[in-house]
């Protein structure tokens, strides 16, 4: 495995790769790296000759500087992680190196950009796309691979790649849960021993509400019963919790084809945000 730092050294070692006719898989990751990233790994290493991935905590997807500060950094560990599962490449570029100078480039992605993290998250796609754009620019893979736990990210980066022309090919995969649910999140690890237990609570609600739903029940009736159980849950508070077109992540207000529905939500357990989604299939 061989650690690159800067975009000439990427850009020089790949166009070696791409001149061979070899595919090249590429992971972006802000790093603090679990089992959902390493699925994203052994996807790409099953469809990739090469596969890269990136570590890099991008300074312009946080509207919440405390956020940021807060970001679990991991670097090691990582590196071991990624060594173990035989990736060939690891980009791992500072601020200055991807942002030689303050950027002044912002997205507007539409609907996207006012609905769920969107309306809680100003800014926050707008930084997600000049970030992947940079990073498919420098990369330039073949594919490129994003979990379906950012549900709505992964449909601003297919919008993303697909207006801009990117010569890319979106792939997701589905999300990797702890033993009681939990989606896999770098964020987990903030959280205390009793914020962890509390944390189920979200998926609990996605599945209850699947249950419902797929039983004929009514969402607003749905919905009002997962807010009163945020309501009395101590550490957790309840941010948003919709149904949406899995495809367009348009609100919903009921139903006619399962298939095409979604149901996200986003909350807090102690300081700590977690979001996740649930397929309605």
């Amino acid at each position: 495995m061989e650690i690159l730092r800067t975009k000439v050294e990427v850009r020089s070692k790949l166009s070696q790769v791409r001149n061979s006719q070899k595919n090249i898989g590429f992971i972006p990751t802000m790093g603090a790296l679990h089992e959902g990233h390493l699925m994203l790994v052994e996807n790409a290493k099953l469809n990739s000759d090469v596969v890269v991935a990136s570590i890099f905590v991008n300074p312009t997807q946080f509207n919440n500087v405390e956020d940021f500060e807060k970001y679990p950094i991991t670097v090691d560990k990582d590196l071991e992680l990624l060594k173990q599962k035989q990736v060939d490449f690891v980009f791992i570029p500072t601020v200055e190196e991807l942002y030689s100078s303050k950027s002044i480039l912002k997205f507007d992605f539409g609907y996207l950009d006012n609905t769920l993290e969107g309306a809680f998250r100003p800014g926050h796609f707008s930084g997600v796309g000049l970030v992947v754009s940079k990073l498919l620019n420098i990369v330039k893979p073949h594919k490129s691979y994003f979990g379906q736990k950012d549900l709505q990210q992964v449909a601003v980066i297919k919008r993303l790649v697909e207006e801009l022309e990117f010569d890319v090919q979106v792939v997701t995969v589905p999300t990797i849960r702890e033993h009681d649910g939990l989606a896999m999140s770098s964020r987990n690890i903030r959280l205390s021993p009793e914020g962890r237990t509390k944390s189920t609570i979200l998926f609990q609600s996605l599945t209850y509400a699947k249950d419902e739903l797929k039983s004929g029940k009514d969402w607003f009736k749905i919905k009002e019963q997962v807010v009163n159980r945020f309501l009395h849950s101590a550490m957790c508070s309840l941010e948003y919790f919709e149904l949406v077109d899995t495809h367009t992540l348009e609100i919903k207000n009921s139903i006619s084809d399962v298939s095409q529905a979604s149901i996200c939500i986003a909350a807090y357990v102690e300081d700590v945000r977690l979001i996740d989604n649930l397929e309605i299939i």
